[in-house]
C-alpha cells in the first residue's frame, strides 16, 4: 500500500460523504432560508420557529433518499473490502 492509494481512498471517502450528505444539507438550507424570509416578512422573531419544519423536511428526505444513500454507502464499502487483497499485496 503506497501513499497514492491512501490518498485515493481518502478522496473517494470525502466525495462519498459529500454526495450522501448533500440532499439533507440542501434541504435544511432551503427550508431555513424560506422560514427566515417568512420571519422577516411577518416580523416574527422566534428562533425555534424553523426547527420543526427543518426536522420534518429532513425526515421526509431521509425516507425518500434513504435507500439510495444506503445503496451508495454499501457499494463503496463492498468495493473497499473487495480491494483489500490488492492493497495489501
Amino acid at each position: 500500500m503506497n501513499s497514492q492509494s491512501v490518498i485515493t481512498i481518502g478522496r473517494q471517502a470525502l466525495e462519498l460523504t459529500l454526495l450522501v450528505s448533500a440532499p439533507l444539507l440542501l434541504t435544511a438550507l432551503i427550508v431555513g432560508l424560506l422560514i427566515s424570509i417568512f420571519q422577516a416578512a411577518t416580523q416574527i422573531n422566534e428562533a425555534t420557529l424553523s426547527f420543526i419544519p427543518k426536522l420534518v423536511s429532513i425526515f421526509i428526505v431521509m425516507v425518500v433518499a434513504g435507500p439510495w444513500m444506503l445503496q451508495v454507502l454499501t457499494d463503496y464499502m463492498q468495493r473497499l473490502f473487495g480491494a483489500i487483497p490488492t492493497l495489501i499485496g
